[in-house]
């Protein structure tokens, strides 16, 4: 197929040449009597030009471009060429016989061919993308208006006004630039981002708004969502994206366009944070790395990113076999053999199997994630986020600590500062239990970070589903706040905390303003194509057990210490010693046994309590939240 392509457009090509020299005979425009060359040498000149032309064309690969998709780049690339073959031609004429034809003579010769190439090549081009067009207009395309006229929109125009199997049809531009406004690019008007725009629109064929700005900031961003959702349209992304290369890394030699929904990541309105690095990389490069909870949201990206680095073995660990196993198969199908992967199913809260683990494996490092997290139902069954958060961390420390393992990485949560619940205060139990280890040849260390956007059980998922059963969307509670982080960002952390580590630090993550909850619904809402209030209610349904309405801001200058990332901190936190954690683990050891035969005991409750002094009544912190710092962040 491609050879035959290859030899039309070679054909074509010589009869336009040899068309072109008995026109000009004809019409006596370049032999005539003034020139002092015969008619002979005139014909083996224009031969010695066509072959130098055509050798030129084929170094350059000009016959290997797909002309109906031909941009600029490839029509210079022909110019080029011709310009090449045409100067070499006209030097070898002047060294085989003088007179030559003449500068004139020749480059009028080189240029006509030039010509009469690229009018045929973008004759094909129009008249392919005019067969392509015919008859699919409003039948089987959506009307689309692209914010941005430069030349990201542009290209974006011409991919869908040209591409048969496009799903969209480009309507209109819209910019802010006063110089584009008013006029057409790719044949589409330009209109201006005013206040009429939005009406405009609303009567225009308009079913998508795509976004073609570069480098968007979060703000721009925000703005424009918001500006463009109240035309009841779906917004979408254009992007320029970075192919993925070898091992899932980042190739920025190569470029694609891509049209995506807004992401996750887009709902922060912040750029995402990357906060691994290759020194990172080459930290975990060759060593054994145990992850508990492997299988979860957090354990399975952390996981992701240590298979990037070329450990000595990976191993999940997780009592959740479905989760595991679908790790398992995704590293298998991107590594293969390459990356040598070990699952094991089984609890932190079983000693022996913990043991039998780590007693085969050997572990240099472990990165602890299994715990319970969700807060309602921690509330409801709170002796079992003692057993599986305080004595899981416990038994897994303890191991770590008789098979020597070099670092030993906890997971925790913003809703350990100050709890108000359960599972935050069992979560500041277990930073306890690793930084009082400061005894200890295995490095223990801790990293909190907020809320993880898309992660099991996160508002995200809710919402996206409510969404899509037509509403309403329930929050607890229109005033709350929470930071928000990604789950890449929150697994780069950990992971670059864990390099860091010496012995007891207590890492936290810089990540900005806090995020109403209720704006988020909203955002989700217009995302979606529809309007918030009009096509989607918002209930608020109460704050649930143990809930408040902020969380305390992680990054508090005067008690932190800085590290050689700007955006990763360590607490100064006095640790208590191993007598001290251990009275406390005593201390709700026998609580659990005393609640053996109760749902939701208040002994454990009390027993937290002790354990944890900072823990305070939900009530307590809400009735003077409008006060706090953090609520002030949002107003």
């Amino acid at each position: 197929m491609k050879s035959a392509r290859r030899l039309a457009l070679l054909l074509v090509d010589i009869g336009l040449y040899f068309a072109m020299l008995a026109f000009t005979v004809g019409l006596d425009q370049i032999v005539d009597a003034n020139l002092t060359v015969s008619f002979e040498w005139y014909c083996l000149s224009a031969l010695i030009f066509l072959a130098f032309i055509m050798a030129a064309r084929f170094s350059l690969r000009s016959y290997s471009n797909i002309w109906r998709y031909a941009n600029s780049k490839v029509y210079l690339q022909i110019v080029a060429a011709d310009a090449v073959g045409g100067i070499l031609a006209m030097f070898l004429t002047y060294f085989l016989q003088k007179p030559f034809l003449g500068v004139w003579q020749s480059a009028s010769m080189v240029c006509m061919f030039n010509v009469l190439t690229l009018s045929s090549r973008f004759l094909y081009q129009q008249y392919y993308r005019h067969l392509n067009n015919l008859g699919t207009y409003d039948i089987h395309q959506i009307g689309v208006a692209i914010v941005g006229a430069g030349q990201i929109g542009s290209l974006l125009a011409e991919e869908l006004l040209y591409n048969s199997k496009s799903h969209y049809r480009p309507v209109c531009f819209i910019d802010c630039d006063k110089a584009k406004i008013g006029s057409r690019v790719c044949g589409l008007n330009v209109y201006a981002e005013d206040d009429e725009i939005i009406e405009r629109l609303k009567k225009m064929p308009v079913q998508e708004i795509f976004l073609a700005v570069p480098s968007m900031d979060g703000d721009t961003a925000k703005r424009l969502v918001d500006f463009y959702s109240e035309t009841g349209c779906k917004v979408k992304m254009y992007d320029y994206l970075h192919q993925q290369g070898r091992n899932g890394e980042e190739d920025k030699t190569s470029t694609g366009r891509h049209i995506r929904e807004v992401r996750i990541e887009d709902l922060l309105f912040r750029a995402t944070l990357k906060v691994n690095d290759d020194r990172t990389r080459a930290f975990y490069h060759d060593k054994v790395v145990l992850v508990t909870g492997g299988g979860g949201s957090i354990g399975s990206e952390i996981g992701r990113q240590l298979a990037k680095c070329n450990p000595k073995q990976l191993i999940v660990f997780d009592i959740y076999e479905n989760n595991a196993y679908d790790l398992q198969q995704e590293l298998v199908r991107r590594y293969g053999n390459s990356l040598n992967l070990a699952v094991e199913i089984g609890s932190v809260r079983d000693r022996k199997r913990l043991e039998a683990v780590f007693a085969n494996y050997r572990p240099d490092i472990v990165f602890h994630a299994a715990a319970h997290k969700h807060v309602p139902l921690m509330e409801h069954s709170n002796c079992e986020a003692i057993k599986n958060n305080v004595l899981g961390t416990y038994n897994t420390a303890d191991m770590a600590e008789k098979y020597g393992v070099k670092k030993f990485i906890l997971v925790s949560t913003d809703k350990a500062v100050n709890p108000t619940n359960i599972m935050g205060a069992s979560k500041r139990m277990c930073e306890m239990v690793v930084q009082c280890r400061t005894d200890s040849k295995t490095a223990f260390s801790a990293v909190r970070f907020g809320n993880v956007l898309g992660s099991n059980g996160s508002v995200i998922p809710l919402f996206r589903r409510q969404i899509e059963e037509g509403g309403p969307l329930t929050l607890t509670d229109k005033r709350i706040i929470r930071y928000f982080m990604t789950i890449p960002e929150a697994s780069q952390l950990v992971m670059q905390a864990g390099a860091m580590a010496k012995s007891g630090e207590l890492f936290v993550l810089d990540m900005g303003k806090p995020i109403k909850i209720l704006d988020l619904a909203e955002n989700m809402i217009r995302l979606s194509g529809l309007r918030p209030y009009r096509d989607i209610e918002i209930k608020e349904i109460g704050l649930r057990p143990g809930e408040k309405l902020y969380e305390e801001l992680l990054i508090k200058t005067e008690t932190l210490d800085k590290t050689e990332n700007n955006m990763i901190f360590i607490e100064r936190d006095d640790p208590l010693t191993r007598a001290e954690v251990e009275a406390k683990l005593d201390d709700l050891r026998a609580a659990v046994t005393a609640a053996e035969n109760e749902i939701g005991s208040d002994l454990i409750k009390q027993a937290m309590k002790r354990a944890v002094p900072t823990y305070r009544e939900p009530d307590e912190i809400n009735r003077t939240a409008a006060q706090s710092k953090e609520m002030q962040l949002v107003k």
